[in-house]
């Protein structure tokens, strides 16, 4: 099963508290919404639906000939003034720029507005007061995909962030004592029997390993070849100053970059099994949430490797 079929939330999970049911089919019966959230197969859709029309308009042609213009407009000033055929004439040595930068800002600002009204289409607003109203109830959401808050993946700031609501009292469950028992026969043939609801799986130590070094490394690489470089300046000082000292520490620094390196391999070794281990751990929970089972809040580090996994599908 992919990485991407796990859902926000699913609809078996706003379903188990009557109070947050209500209010997931109030937001669904909105003005210019009419949908029903708790219906995971359209859910999916709609989400992959949007997820493509936000992108097509945050990174469509008009973006790129907006940040062309922009270039343009920075660059003409110092090119125009650089070109004999344009001496004694500041016209063409800088006028341009000014018309370059008016409508290259003009495509940008455009740009700009079209995807936040893709984000702020009514659908996709009622879903982000589906997940408000799900944490307000105590129903854990196993991520937000940045495109649908408008994060960018390397920051945290959220254009239209999830809305948050006050805090809801769990339902008191009720002693099996205070329920009437009546004998029911069972009946003999049940036809669409939906899935007998999986048991959450306990997190492997793989993937708390994997949590835990994720924002490790990365360092070997550049280190090596520093020391590399620095082994090599040593050398070229030890010939020409006649000096073994020199020699003696551009061998000492090769030695330390092929140890730094090797270290490094090592370490990418183990994060990619530990990766394919988080990966396993996040498609056992797709496929618990699809049969109705509620699944936890996925860590950070979890987040992100679904937000990569996602990208890197998509191609």
């Amino acid at each position: 099963m992919a990485v991407t079929g796990l859902l926000p939330v699913s609809g078996a999970a706003l379903s188990r508290d009557p109070r947050l049911l209500a209010s997931v089919r109030d937001v669904g019966t909105r003005p210019g919404i009419d949908f029903d959230y708790t219906d995971d197969a359209a859910t999916a859709a709609l989400l992959e639906r949007h997820r493509r029309t936000v992108a097509a308009a945050e990174h469509g042609p008009l973006m790129w000939l907006g940040a062309l213009l922009l270039v343009a407009a920075v660059v003409w000033p110092f090119a125009g003034s650089a070109m004999p055929a344009f001496d004694g004439r500041p016209e063409l040595a800088y006028g341009p720029a000014g018309p370059l930068l008016v409508t290259a800002v003009a495509c940008l600002t455009y740009v700009r507005r079209r995807w936040k009204r893709e984000l702020l289409h009514p659908r996709l607003t009622g879903y982000r007061h589906v997940l408000g109203l799900a944490r307000a109830h105590g129903v854990p959401v196993t991520h937000v995909p940045h495109w649908l808050v408008g994060r960018p993946l390397s920051g945290n700031r959220e254009t239209v962030p999830v809305p948050v609501y006050g805090e809801v009292a769990t339902l008191p469950t009720e002693s099996a004592s205070a329920q009437p028992v009546e004998r029911v026969t069972p009946p003999v043939a049940v036809p669409d029997t939906p899935p007998v609801p999986a048991a959450v799986p306990a997190k492997p130590a793989a993937v708390a390993a994997y949590e835990a070094m994720a924002d490790e490394g990365g360092w070997h690489d550049e280190t090596g070849c520093l020391l590399l470089l620095a082994a090599i300046g040593g050398a070229a000082w030890a010939y020409s100053e006649e000096n073994p000292a020199g020699y003696l520490a551009a061998t000492l620094a090769t030695a330390f970059a092929l140890t730094t390196w090797l270290a490094g391999a090592r370490q990418g070794r183990e994060r990619q099994r530990l990766r394919e281990a988080a990966l396993e751990y996040v498609r056992t929970l797709t496929a618990a949430q699809s049969t109705g089972t509620p699944v936890p809040e996925l860590s950070a580090p979890l987040r992100g490797l679904l937000e990569e996994e996602a990208a890197r599908e998509r191609g």
